[in-house]
């Protein structure tokens, strides 16, 4: 089932991007920059490596590389903040930096202004990758980075509370965990563990939430053809659940503060109930130093009627157009993004594999018992909005979705302006 859900969402993806990517801004020329020659040291520009697992790469590269050693350059924990950085590195011409690890959504405003190159496709083994999320590594046709992770998002819970209220099975609508949450909090066990939550904070993570949010009550945030369509009776009722969720206290206060891995750690030490995370916290929250090992379960998202939709995440591999050494860059993210590498990414770090056959692998499936839900979620995993100006974008969002929900706007003046100001940002991009 999920496999033809897969081949469904990279047609969409695909769709989408091309109807959002018609007034981008490349004529399709190549010029010297895109050569891929040089050898050498390179560096490796990723967000923080929370799980350990990259450096550990890059070790086993370098003691087989001594004259193309890769140094590892991490950017802060925000999204927001890695893509503000890697921008201005590539607007300075500057080649501190080589291999990127883009977010997916990165994809179409990375190529359209040229910070990364086109990639050999012919060399990389993408026919044996998820298809949608090859399809976040291209633009225009043409390949600009190569995946390494995907990413679905899941619903953490504590199975040792619901047991002690009576409960045998997570929720699958914001109702259903709603009336839980009322009956573990009402036990001695959970007298101060509170509902719910996700990543809230005005960033990238804030976008996310209020994507599947929308999407989980049935509205989108771009229909189809790529075209805004946010100002609806559907998109009101997901909006709504995070709005009123913090009103009567399903998410706690200090919930509009969380990014991801300020609610890991409140998971882990115990004070959430239920969480909205990646798969990454799964490894994490069953460490050293975790009040939950063997505490926990993960579920599908929990939507208005059913199980919700997750939005598309994961991460790929480019070689800033400014490098020095673009064929170590290259021969770097082979052996980065290779199957026996992307199966200790998942044993390592529990992030969600690229590659198809690791979702059928039965090893792994008894390591990591969330595998097949991970791979539902990231099957019926709905693309953020595919657009060059995806920077505009998600602050639109962002602006719209936190002014609701701290109270700044109502939920109806909310998305009346980020229709508008979503109509402003691909006024030029529809084709």
């Amino acid at each position: 089932m999920w496999r033809k859900k897969l081949s469904v969402l990279a047609v969409a993806s695909a769709v989408t991007l091309s109807l959002t990517a018609c007034g981008g801004d490349d004529s399709g020329g190549e010029d010297a920059s895109t050569e891929i020659t040089g050898k050498g040291p390179i560096t490796f520009v990723t967000g923080k490596d929370t799980s350990g697992f990259v450096q550990g790469v890059l070790d086993k590269w370098n003691a087989d590389h001594p004259d193309e050693q890769v140094r590892l350059i991490e950017l802060p924990e925000s999204a927001d903040a890695q893509r503000s950085q890697m921008i201005a590195n590539a607007q300075t011409e500057s080649d501190e930096y080589d291999v990127l690890n883009l977010d997916v959504v990165w994809t179409a405003e990375f190529a359209a202004n040229r910070y990364v190159i086109p990639l050999p496709e012919d060399e990389f083994p993408l026919d044996q990758m998820l298809e949608p999320v090859v399809e976040t590594a291209k633009y225009l046709d043409k390949v600009y980075s190569i995946p390494v992770q995907s990413d679905g998002g899941l619903l953490y819970y504590r199975t040792d509370l619901l047991k002690a209220a009576g409960v045998s099975e997570p929720p699958k609508t914001w109702d259903e965990m709603k009336e839980i949450c009322e009956k573990v909090q009402a036990t001695p066990e959970g007298k101060n563990v509170a509902c719910y939550a996700g990543q809230f904070e005005k960033y990238e993570g804030l976008t996310v939430n209020a994507a599947e949010a929308i999407n989980s009550a049935g509205g989108v945030i771009t229909d189809e053809s790529g075209k805004p369509n946010v100002n609806t009776e559907e998109a009101a009722a997901g909006l709504d659940f995070l709005v009123q969720s913090f009103e009567d206290g399903t998410i706690p206060k200090e919930g509009i503060t969380y990014m991801e891995e300020q609610g890991r750690r409140a998971f882990q030490e115990g004070r959430l109930l239920f969480h909205r995370q990646w798969p990454y916290q799964y490894a994490l929250a069953n460490g050293e130093g975790s009040k939950v090992v063997d505490k926990f379960a993960v579920a599908p998202l929990p939507g208005l009627d059913g199980p919700g939709v997750s939005s598309l995440g994961g991460h790929n591999l480019g070689i800033s157009t400014y490098s020095k050494n673009k064929e170590t860059a290259l021969e770097f993210i082979k052996f980065y993004s290779n199957l026996e590498n992307n199966r200790d990414y998942v044993v390592t770090a529990s992030q969600a594999p690229v590659y198809t056959e690791l979702y059928e692998d039965e090893e792994l499936n008894k390591q990591l018992p969330f595998l097949s839900i991970l791979g539902d979620s990231i099957a019926n995993a709905q693309p953020r909005p595919k657009v060059v100006n995806y920077g505009d974008a998600t602050i639109a969002i962002q602006d719209a979705a936190y002014a609701a929900l701290t109270g700044d706007m109502s939920t109806e003046e909310a998305l009346e302006q980020l229709q508008g100001d979503l109509e402003e940002i691909t006024a030029d991009q529809q084709g």
